[in-house]
């Protein structure tokens, strides 16, 4: 099976790399390869390699640079969706897409299930919505996998963030009114691969084994997809330099030392959602599985990152 991972340079796709290699060839291509913001690349990339499956890994993320920059987080987060989702279809094909906790309005503080209402703060909530909906109008059978706080050992992310300014600072300020629970792209990118796993996917050439993990495969839809649990940045930041310090990781900062502060007083250009909650029952059922904590998760990143 041929499979388009798009976005592979990133830090859910290059764990969607160590793990979708066990369901055929992966076809990572690089931006100087195949330039998605370019729909007529894209459409010859795919009639030219003609992949069997496709996981969309790939978003315009810069929440706050959205706001000047609409139309190219459109093309990325709604338009490419909805190309890639309309090959699918024409083939009956499956896709796998990802999306985010941006698409709430953010109020309240009861998690968020898949069919509650989407209201979008920003242009990043709102480009991501669209993506979601193209993919669920077009047809295709697809999964699409809503997360929030997305993390891990590359790239650039809060918790990395953390780890230099508590390197360098012996106190911080962080925001305590957004709740919601970090999620590391590894956890993203297996339970991706389980899902996959359950489905009956069929090639020309054969059809691909069910995990033994799961008795049936998942149905086509929303998913939510984070860890137990839930916190705030703040939490997070106070965890991260507590594990850190466990760890033997020198900081100048210890977690008594990072104050709260509310959103409110460290304005951005994006408006960002205060309850990011996302209730995670729906794909628990779906794959029979019990979804690890967030301060686990925190402890795998943190051993992996620091060696």
């Amino acid at each position: 099976m041929k499979i388009l991972l798009t976005g592979g340079n990133g830090q859910v796709g290059f764990e969607l790399q160590r793990q979708l290699c066990l369901l055929g060839k992966v076809l990572a291509p690089t931006r100087q390869e195949l330039d998605l913001a370019d729909a007529s690349a894209v459409s010859q990339w795919l009639e030219a390699h003609q992949p069997e499956l496709i996981v969309n890994a790939a978003a315009y993320t810069a929440v706050d640079k959205a706001e000047a920059e609409p139309a190219l987080a459109r093309r990325l987060n709604a338009e490419l969706p909805a190309q890639l989702a309309d090959y699918s279809a024409a083939r009956g094909q499956w896709l796998a897409h990802y999306s985010s906790d941006y698409v709430y309005p953010g109020s309240g503080e009861t998690p968020w299930q898949e069919q509650d209402a989407t209201g979008p703060l920003s242009v990043y909530g709102q480009t991501k919505l669209e993506g979601d909906q193209a993919v669920q109008g077009s047809g295709c059978p697809h999964l699409i996998f809503r997360t929030s706080w997305v993390y891990s050992a590359r790239g650039n992310n809060f918790m990395k963030t953390m780890l230099r300014l508590g390197r360098e600072r012996d106190a911080l300020k962080v925001v305590s009114d957004q709740i919601g629970a970090p999620t590391p792209a590894r956890l993203i990118a297996q339970v991706t691969a389980l899902t996959l796993h359950s489905l009956p996917l069929t090639t020309h050439h054969s059809q691909a084994k069910r995990s033994p993990l799961t008795t049936h495969p998942a149905p086509a839809g929303i998913y939510h997809l984070a860890p137990a649990g839930e916190t705030s940045w703040h939490g997070f930041a106070c965890e991260i330099f507590r594990q850190a310090a466990v760890m033997g990781e020198q900081l100048a900062i210890t977690p008594d030392k990072v104050a709260t502060i509310p959103t409110a007083e460290y304005p951005t250009p994006a408006q960002r959602p205060l309850n990011s909650r996302l209730c995670c029952q729906e794909l628990e059922h779906a794959l029979g599985i019990t979804l690890p904590s967030w301060q686990e998760q925190l402890a795998l990143t943190l051993r992996e990152h620091l060696g």
